[in-house]
């Protein structure tokens, strides 16, 4: 079970997704350029079969900021956006009004 402690350790932050690109070896996955407010980086999410990358662009998201780098399938990832699934499908997480980027999501 995870402490708050545990919790707090987690930088969660609203972000905008500036760029959205295939990935060249996977049929499910995105390369992803998000601004964080203070920085744009680079993530790669498994949502390539839900949305078309039309409906991201411009999009404010909630990304896990501080999660240390992975290469998946031979692209940097710095970061994860965060999605529900369901059933249905995947559902990109965002705030219902405009925030501002770079703000704390507690």
């Amino acid at each position: 079970m995870a402490t708050i402690e545990d919790f707090r350790k987690i930088e969660l932050v609203v972000a905008q997704i500036k760029e959205v690109k295939e990935h060249p070896n996977a049929d499910r996955l995105y390369v992803i350029k998000v601004d964080t407010g203070k920085e744009e980086r680079q993530v790669v999410a498994g949502i390539r079969l839900s949305y078309p990358k039309e409906n991201l662009v411009g999009r404010r998201i909630i990304l896990v900021n501080n999660l240390e780098p992975a290469t998946i399938r031979g692209e940097e990832s710095r970061g994860m956006l965060l999605a529900a699934s369901d059933e249905q499908g995947i559902s990109v997480l965002s705030p219902d009004r405009e925030v501002a980027l770079g703000s704390t999501v507690k």
